[in-house]
């Protein structure tokens, strides 16, 4: 269930780090585990379940060039690979590249240069339409529900007060898998937790984003839905 509130805070204890063309290493005792894409009657996607949990490890280090063949986990494939992960990035705040919608009860924020492809937005005519419709409260929830479920925080929904309406994420990071696409997709890294860039800058610290895992990103370290393609 989605909560109120403004940002997350930053995590101290926990941190990503972007290695030159090399794996994400994890530090913090940072929680991971598989979370599954829901799919409901109409084929539409909609919620999450948690699959397999990994057991608890003080650091390590995860794959991104999509390779190793001991995934999630990098075996050094990167190497012989010669794996390019040059961060291309935009390392602009979320709020000054989003486009809005303003509807009669909440406000949507869009960036779509940082869409993972997961499709949760597609429900009953999008949450787009659903937004204009959000004097209706079965398109508001809705709208919020698709826009929460959104694991890359392409979108974000906003109440009349202007805070925003995020899920209550612990730090954590998932293992996205599309079982309606057959395919893994990104990593969803959760809860505020930093990821620093492999310059030794740190991105701005969000609620959720999807760090790619297949490779193939042309907006890296995040997923741009390239691994459906």
């Amino acid at each position: 269930m989605a909560k109120v509130k403004s940002s997350s805070p930053q995590k101290a204890n926990y941190k990503v780090k972007i290695t030159t063309n090399g794996p994400y290493l994890v530090t913090g005792r940072v929680p991971l585990s598989e979370q599954i894409m829901r799919v409901d009657a109409d084929g539409q996607c909609h919620g999450w379940k948690e699959g397999k949990k990994y057991p608890i490890q003080e650091s390590y280090a995860l794959c991104r060039c999509g390779r190793s063949k001991t995934k999630p986990f990098c075996d050094g494939s990167h190497v012989k690979a010669k794996f390019d992960g040059t961060e291309e990035a935009a390392r602009i705040p979320y709020l000054e590249q989003a486009g809005e919608i303003v509807g009669p009860d909440l406000k949507l924020t869009d960036v779509q240069n940082i869409c993972a492809s997961a499709r949760f937005c597609h429900r009953s005519g999008g949450t787009w339409k659903l937004t204009r419709q959000s004097d209706e409260p079965v398109a508001r929830q809705k709208a919020i529900e698709e826009a929460c479920d959104c694991p890359s925080g392409r979108l974000v929904a906003w109440d009349k007060n202007g805070k925003a309406i995020e899920p209550d994420f612990k730090p954590s990071i998932g293992l996205i898998e599309d079982e309606q696409a057959g395919k893994m997709g990104p990593m969803w890294v959760r809860g505020g937790i930093p990821i620093e860039a492999a310059d030794g800058t740190t991105y701005e610290i969000r609620n959720r984003v999807t760090l790619c895992r297949c490779g193939k990103s042309f907006n890296k370290p995040f997923c741009d839905g390239r691994h459906l393609k």
